[in-house]
């Protein structure tokens, strides 16, 4: 019964360093949305069909393996635009893959503000890990087109599901934000 923990919000929020902490003070593994965006891309544009479908390919083949396996569990991380219909399915067919084995789902939202998010967007750690945010101009660029163009921020009351926790992490270091979500959840 391996445990799935989704951490959403907007780009360069913070998810996958926060990742990385909860990575260390319990038994799950980080699987961040770049690990297969800059693998695929190496081939083909993450923004065409063929390489949208390799990635959720991959990562459905991911999934599947750890919700079957003997792993504690993954820390998942990606953008979640919640006025975006396919995010929203997307969402449920991974919660469906480790729900179906037993396993449990948490959701962690993290959320700063937009002058927070350009700041960490040039971070080391981030282009470090992520090759395709290298070109920190083109990096921006996407960053406000998304801001502008989704909603990228749960309303009041709309997720529903009883593991849930939103997270404004603009003051909060990712070693203390992992803690917390360890704490709340019993990780």
């Amino acid at each position: 019964m391996s445990k799935l923990v989704l951490l959403t919000g907007p780009q360069a929020v913070g998810k996958m360093t926060v990742g990385q902490e909860l990575e260390k003070i319990t038994n799950l593994k980080l699987f961040h949305n770049h690990m297969t965006i800059d693998l695929v891309s190496k081939y083909f544009g993450y923004n065409t069909d063929k390489g949208r479908k390799l990635v959720n390919d991959i990562r459905m083949m991911i999934f599947n393996e750890v919700s079957n396996s003997s792993l504690e569990g993954i820390i998942f991380t990606f953008v979640m635009a919640y006025d975006c219909k396919e995010d929203v399915e997307l969402t449920k067919k991974i919660e469906d893959i480790f729900r179906k084995n037993g396993g449990e789902v948490y959701y962690i939202e993290l959320q700063a503000p937009l002058e927070i998010r350009l700041e960490r967007n040039k971070t080391e750690n981030r282009i470090k890990h992520k090759e395709s945010k290298r070109d920190i101009l083109f990096s921006e660029k996407l960053l406000l087109q998304a801001e502008g163009k989704y909603r990228m921020k749960s309303l009041e009351g709309e997720v529903k599901e009883e593991n849930y926790i939103k997270i404004d992490n603009t003051n909060i270091s990712a070693k203390e934000v992992a803690k917390m979500i360890k704490e709340r959840f019993k990780l």
